[in-house]
């Protein structure tokens, strides 16, 4: 029986998986796969800084705009029985982002009369509808219509891969080419769904009484407020660092490493949103120790593979994806893929404050990284320029991880397995011939190495899966 729950688990957070890469592949995927059309369509390489700065900007404010409505509307719809329930959380979500709308509207146009910033109403219109889409794709996976979500994330990536031809190639209009293509995605595929699927709109009840949920509703998001904010210094400070001292053409530079790392980080946050729904499901089951610590390993196992293999096949196709004057990011690839995997291991650590509600306690493990990550910025961006940057994000990330560790405890236990240990040992190693090989024969000798060591000492469990999809695929072709 234990086999057969363990196998159903397993079965259902697969299939989880499966949706979601579908639904953010596409449209994490199309930033990635843009990057070499925006290189060589935008190459003043302090235009796309520019771009990067205000997308900076815009994740900054995104959860002011929406409250941290798209945790708080998650969290509750799951546990949300009856449909009564599920339309007070969707009323109370959708008319308290409207609130937050009309204000960020006035505070642009004020900004308008007293300050000249340059592409203000695009950079709106981008926050707008990253905001949007956030809380709307979120409220569609609290109403368990996973399809959906992921059929967003579809449309999204075919519009900005279609609007950027169109707006960026075609009609060489820059960076506001770039602004138009992501705003005209993102909120036409919301409609577009939406008006196929009366998913929302059938859950919203203007009669309904929504202050009970909404109060309930915003004492677990607004803690959420604050976290944010120091993860975003966290996280993005860098940026400004750069900037202020190095200048926009490094920092363009700079960017186009993130972008590249970002896939990383787009993977994890696939995982992240399938063991958010399963560790929801799963937090007062009686095995849930050994079930997290399961999957916690086979985690590492994954990460570890992909921050060695990806960092290394960029590397060796990195000439014919960028153009010339942004090829020195190169060198950022592997620190930074470094930085994502720490960052992946937080965010799983993170899930025992939504498991509990107790998001309030998120406040000083960040509190503590932001301090550290903007003290290090500021001594080391002067002295080590851009490695100052890379520095401060391992050493943060570091920091969150080891707080997170004996923090966590509280909610669940974890074990680390040996052969973890010795996944997270071959990617400090791999660092050593990323930067000392200065061929291509080299790199693909090394990454062979790797690969063949990741799958002699591949995890029973991953194998058995594999096995056993194997054998389903072969099964359905006869």
């Amino acid at each position: 029986m234990d086999k057969q729950v363990e196998n159903s688990r397993s079965t259902k957070f697969v299939k989880d998986l499966g949706i979601y890469a579908v639904g953010n592949i596409g449209s994490k995927l199309i930033t990635f796969l843009m990057v070499p059309l925006y290189t060589y369509f935008v190459p003043d390489t302090s235009d796309f800084g520019y771009y990067d700065i205000y997308l900076t900007a815009c994740f900054l404010l995104m959860p002011f705009l929406t409250l941290q409505l798209r945790d708080g509307s998650f969290r509750f719809l799951m546990d949300a029985g009856e449909k009564a329930t599920r339309e007070q959380i969707v009323s109370f979500t959708l008319r308290a982002l409207s609130v937050t709308i009309v204000l960020g509207l006035i505070i642009a146009f004020s900004l308008s009369l007293f300050c000249q910033i340059k592409y203000l109403w695009y950079a709106y219109g981008l926050l707008l509808s990253l905001s949007l889409q956030d809380v709307l794709s979120q409220i569609l996976r609290g109403l368990g219509h996973n399809k959906a979500f992921a059929v967003v994330g579809i449309l999204t990536a075919i519009g900005i891969g279609l609007f950027s031809i169109v707006f960026v190639a075609w009609l060489g209009m820059g960076i506001k080419g770039i602004f138009i293509a992501n705003i005209l995605a993102r909120i036409l595929s919301l409609v577009i769904v939406e008006v196929k699927t009366r998913l929302i709109t059938s859950h919203i009840n203007l009669s309904c009484d929504v202050q009970k949920v909404g109060r309930s509703i915003l004492r677990y998001s607004l803690p959420l407020l604050p976290g944010f904010l120091f993860w975003w210094l966290s996280g993005s400070s860098d940026r400004w660092f750069i900037m202020h001292y190095l200048g926009l053409d490094v920092n363009g530079v700079y960017a186009v490493a993130i972008r590249f790392t970002g896939i990383i980080t787009t993977l994890s946050i696939i995982f992240y949103q399938a063991w958010q729904e399963t560790s929801l499901q799963q937090y007062e089951s009686e095995d849930r120790n050994s079930f997290f610590t399961n999957v916690f390993n086979g985690y590492i196992y994954i990460l570890a593979f992909i921050v060695v293999v990806y960092s290394f096949v960029l590397k060796i196709c990195y000439g014919w994806l960028v153009a010339p004057g942004y090829q020195a990011s190169v060198a950022y690839i592997y620190p930074l893929a470094l930085s994502a995997m720490l960052f992946s291991v937080v965010a799983f650590f993170d899930m025992g404050y939504q498991c509990a509600k107790d998001t309030i306690r998120t406040l000083p493990a960040i509190v503590l990284s932001a301090l550290v990550n903007v003290i290090l910025n500021f001594l080391l961006v002067p002295l080590l320029n851009v490695w100052g940057a890379i520095l401060t994000l391992l050493v943060t990330n570091t920091t969150l991880v080891v707080y997170r560790w004996h923090d966590m405890h509280r909610y669940f236990r974890l074990s680390v397995f040996r052969s973890s240990l010795g996944f997270i040992g071959l990617v400090l190693v791999s660092a050593v011939p990323y930067f000392l090989s200065s061929a291509r024969w080299q790199d693909w000798v090394y990454l062979m190495i790797a690969v063949t060591i990741f799958i002699w000492y591949c995890p029973t469990a991953i194998k058995e899966k594999i096995l056993h999809k194997t054998h389903q695929m072969h099964n359905k072709l006869q």
